[in-house]
């Protein structure tokens, strides 16, 4: 079964959440801090991470973005602030989703399985048969789990590679927001505009030559984004 690591300085918080996952069949490890957290993440085989954001040492958002330099494991965020400022930047550091805090146990149960069952799944009904799909100097290995521009690696969230997988694999249709969030995120509930409107930012900052002027991820206005 998958190892998840709880990072929350909140002992009764990791308490709740780990009997949860425990219940579920799940290895459940444990953290107090960011800096506890990504020692554990270079050192230990995990399978997905739910970081708090607020904890002394090292905050989560620190820690998601050290983690993102070693690791392209799923980040489910937790924050008592509900901002969607901070919604934003919670994704921006690599984070795969994001939930505030008081929590349902059960919704987040439920989120971790959907970034579980994603990670599981490669390719989409209706797209290319191909393991390899090639755009210019952009090249996407969907079995591998790789992407290079110009021959040299770009590091990728999960989100980020899926999303890039979903429009590289039907070149010149275009997902609306809706579509994409369903496609990638795999639920209906609690899409957000905002959500994926950060993750095509941060895939153009890693992917395109000028991401103000993008070759590759073409937004059609008031429909949505597409790859030639």
């Amino acid at each position: 079964m998958p190892t998840i690591l709880v990072v929350d300085d909140d002992s009764e918080i990791r308490d709740v959440i780990h009997i949860y996952l425990r219940n579920e069949g799940y290895t459940v490890l444990e953290a107090e801090d960011g800096i506890e957290a990504v020692e554990k993440t270079s050192s230990t085989a995990v399978d997905l991470i739910i970081l708090d954001v607020m904890m002394p040492r090292m905050d989560g958002i620190r820690a998601c973005m050290k983690i993102r330099d070693i690791s392209d494991v799923p980040i489910i965020m937790l924050s008592a602030k509900e901002e969607d400022i901070d919604k934003i930047t919670g994704l921006t550091t690599g984070a795969d989703d994001y939930i505030g805090k008081p929590f349902n146990p059960l919704e987040l149960l439920a989120r971790v399985k959907a970034q579980l069952r994603r990670q599981s799944l490669w390719s989409k009904d209706g797209s290319s048969s191909s393991t390899v799909i090639e755009v210019r100097e952009l090249v996407i290995d969907i079995q591998k789990h790789i992407v290079t521009l110009q021959q040299a690696p770009v590091s990728l969230t999960p989100r980020e590679f899926s999303i890039l997988e979903l429009l590289a694999s039907h070149p010149g249709q275009v997902f609306s927001p809706a579509q994409i969030y369903e496609r990638v995120w795999n639920e209906t509930a609690g899409y957000s505009d905002n959500t994926v409107m950060v993750h095509i930012r941060n895939l153009r900052e890693k992917i395109e030559h000028s991401p103000k002027e993008p070759q590759y991820i073409k937004t059609v206005w008031g429909v949505g984004y597409k790859v030639e």
